[in-house]
């Protein structure tokens, strides 16, 4: 993986660990379709015959296969985001993790990392594309990439 690639990975990291949450509070707590639930029938209609309060087998198979896309997306993303976390630890120098740990997770920009750690904009940027080419010769994190890839 190529450190351009890295660094969209580190971009996309905020949201991608958002939607995770999210798709897993969908796969978790999916709302049934809640029908006509609490109205009385009257007449004619409290005689005739009704349909199963149940899902039909087609209906069914319609969700397995939602929650399946779900899934692996899921994974995908999953996969991703602890990569990224993980990466930290495989980062050599206080001041590359500190600007790593910057950019992933606060999402902070060249000139806020730069008051922040009281350095120019241009050491920033050079820490940054150090950074980046660390990770992107490192195996072990590209190994936890192309397990992201592989559940996609």
């Amino acid at each position: 993986m190529t450190a351009e690639e890295i660094e969209n990975l580190i971009r996309d990291y905020s949201w991608m660990a958002r939607e995770v949450s999210r798709l897993e509070r969908c796969l978790e707590g999916a709302p049934l379709s809640s029908g006509s639930w609490g109205v009385a029938q009257y007449g004619i209609e409290a005689a005739m015959p009704r349909g199963s309060a149940g899902k039909s087998q087609v209906e069914l198979a319609a969700m397995d296969e939602r929650e399946t896309r779900i899934y692996k997306r899921i994974m995908k993303y999953k996969n991703k985001v602890i990569a990224l976390e993980h990466a930290s630890d495989l980062i050599t120098g206080d001041i590359h993790k500190a600007v790593y740990d910057c950019l992933l997770f606060d999402q902070m920009s060249m000139r806020e990392i730069a008051i922040q750690l009281g350095v120019s904009r241009d050491k920033v940027k050079q820490t940054k594309e150090e950074v980046l080419y660390q990770l992107s010769q490192h195996d072990h994190f590209q190994q936890l990439l192309k397990s992201s890839k592989k559940t996609s």
